[in-house]
């Protein structure tokens, strides 16, 4: 079972382009304050682009498999949710760290290239499997610290959000 959080707020009359945001996890947010805080951020970017959260399901039965069986099972649920032609873009420590406006400068170029779906992907709690990686087109380190996976959601859809502010010149971006 697919759990989608869609903008509510989708007005094409103000969308930057067509190309559909997608940010993809395992397992539901737990914390009711990151929920709530997570859903007023999707609300805002679909006053912007077309975005869905979708949750994956959380693999049953974990404590008797290893870490890789864990991460092989977690990618092949990942790996059935991609799409043809989508660019998968992996929330990995070892990706690429931007600033804001280099962010924003991302999506620009990913949203003029005409791509139609540019999907995020934040792992379970062992990583990606190779066949995940292998799949990737590219990945982003939100920072260099550890955060939960639960905050990750967070603070990855704020900064979509800062991004489409940034692309429209609106105040909320302070350098």
């Amino acid at each position: 079972m697919l759990l989608l959080c869609k903008s509510t707020n989708n007005r094409p009359s103000q969308q930057i382009q067509q190309m559909k945001i997608e940010l993809m996890a395992i397992g539901k947010t737990q914390s009711r304050y990151l929920a709530e805080g997570i859903q007023q951020y999707v609300d805002r970017i679909g006053h912007y682009v077309p975005f869905s959260l979708t949750i994956l399901p959380d693999i049953k039965a974990t404590k008797a498999l290893t870490e890789a069986q864990q991460k092989e099972r977690e990618g092949q649920v990942m790996l059935s949710a991609f799409q043809p032609g989508d660019a998968v873009v992996l929330l990995d420590e070892r990706g690429r760290e931007f600033t804001s406006r280099e962010f924003a400068g991302f999506i620009d170029k990913k949203m003029s290239s005409g791509l139609k779906r540019l999907v995020f992907v934040i792992g379970g709690p062992y990583g990606f499997s190779d066949a995940v990686y292998a799949r990737a087109d590219g990945k982003v380190s939100l920072s260099r610290m550890t955060f939960s996976h639960e905050m990750v959601r967070l603070f990855f859809v704020e900064q979509i959000y800062r991004a489409m502010t940034i692309l429209r010149g609106e105040p909320y971006h302070h350098d």
